[in-house]
Parts: C-alpha cells; sequence; structure tokens
C-alpha cells in the first residue's frame, strides 16, 4: 500500500507499507522499528506484538513525543495496561492500531509538525 510519493521537507515520510515491509524515505525495512520526523531506530527489540514488554517503550519515552502511535502488526492489538503504565505518567498519548492505519496517521501528525513517534510491527 503506497501512501506518499514525496518527501516533506527534511521529515522522515512513511511511503509505504505491507506485511513485512515499510518504506521510508526510498529506504526499504523488515523488522521492527521505531520512526520519528528526524530518525528510524532500527535496533528495537520485539520482533513481534506478543514479545512487547514495559521495557521496550522506553526508548519510545526517551524521545519525549506528545504521542506514540503503535502499529500492532496486520491486525489491531491492544497493549495490556501494565505496559504503558509508564507513557501515561510521562503523559504521553499512545493509539494502538494496525500497521497501515499507524503509518497512515504517522504521516498525518508528522505533516502537522506534531511530536510523533510510531513504533511499528511488520508481522
Amino acid at each position: 500500500m503506497k501512501f506518499m510519493q514525496e518527501n516533506s521537507g527534511n521529515s522522515l515520510t512513511i511511503q509505504g507499507y505491507e506485511k513485512g515491509q515499510v518504506i521510508i524515505n526510498g529506504a526499504s525495512y523488515h523488522s521492527s522499528l521505531i520512526v520519528t520526523p528526524s530518525k528510524v531506530i532500527t535496533q528495537w527489540r520485539p520482533v513481534e506484538f506478543s514479545d512487547l514488554t514495559e521495557n521496550d517503550f522506553i526508548p519510545l519515552i526517551d524521545l519525549q513525543p506528545e504521542m506514540i502511535l503503535l502499529g500492532t502488526g496486520a491486525s489491531h492489538k491492544f497493549p495490556h495496561p501494565s505496559l504503558t503504565r509508564a507513557i501515561m505518567q510521562q503523559r504521553i498519548g499512545l493509539d494502538a492500531m494496525n500497521t497501515a492505519a499507524a503509518c497512515r496517521t504517522y504521516n498525518i501528525l508528522m505533516a502537522e509538525g506534531r511530536r510523533v513517534a510510531a513504533a511499528l510491527f511488520m508481522i
């Protein structure tokens, strides 16, 4: 699924997603990652949603976004509240959705100049 053809300024734009792959500014990624308007973090530990732990959210909190989008893979899943407690304590918004929807939403928020971070599962 193709999203955008052009990059918005110097920000990282998600140009496409299909199960197992996301394209960011022309580069293809095949494993779980975190993307913000200024960086891609490819060393994110969990491989799939079921691997997710509370500690996996620390790199996201450290980025100090106003909103975290959690792309849960091909289907929509909800993280257990115990996993997201630290995010809520920092007053950071969190929205879980399937990865395709997270990619589209990331592009919209990024284009609005919002401090957004997307944590994306490929499977």
